[in-house]
C-alpha cells in the first residue's frame, strides 16, 4: 500500500455523517508509516458528490466523474481493503495535498487557518 493508490475499502458499519459502504478510497499517509501500521489514512472517494472545493474535488485520474470527499479522511484498518484499483496521476495526488491542507487548515495556498478576521473558506 503506497501514497496515492487507489484501493476498494469498505467503511461498514458506518455511523451518523460518516462515509459508508465499500466504494475506492486514496491513500494519503507516507509509505513508510503504510509499511509499519494497521491502519492507514484515506480519503474516500464518490461519483455522486458534486465538486466543491476544496471540500469535494475532482479526480479525473480516479474513473470518470471521481470526487474526493476530503471532509471525509479518516484511518481505516488494513482489514477494510479489498483490492488495488490504480493510481493518482501526480497532478490529482498534488490537487488532493493541497485540499487537503486547506481543509485541515494547515497552510495550504488558503495561508494558514482561518483568524477571527480571515474570510472563511466554506
Amino acid at each position: 500500500m503506497r501514497r496515492g493508490e487507489v484501493w476498494w475499502v469498505n467503511f461498514d458499519p458506518s455511523q451518523g455523517m460518516e462515509i459508508q459502504k465499500c466504494r475506492p478510497a486514496v491513500i494519503l499517509t507516507v509509505n513508510a508509516l503504510n509499511r509499519a501500521r494497521g491502519t492507514v489514512v484515506v480519503v474516500p472517494l464518490s461519483t455522486s458528490a458534486q465538486p466543491h472545493p476544496p471540500i469535494v474535488i475532482p479526480l479525473p485520474s480516479a474513473g470518470g466523474s471521481s470526487v474526493a470527499v476530503c471532509d471525509q479522511l479518516c484511518a481505516a484498518d488494513k482489514r477494510r481493503f479489498g483490492k488495488k484499483i490504480g493510481d493518482l496521476s501526480h497532478t490529482d495526488l498534488a490537487t488532493l495535498t493541497e485540499s487537503m491542507k486547506i481543509v485541515l487548515g494547515l497552510g495550504g495556498s488558503a495561508g494558514p487557518q482561518r483568524t477571527a478576521t480571515a474570510k472563511p473558506l466554506f
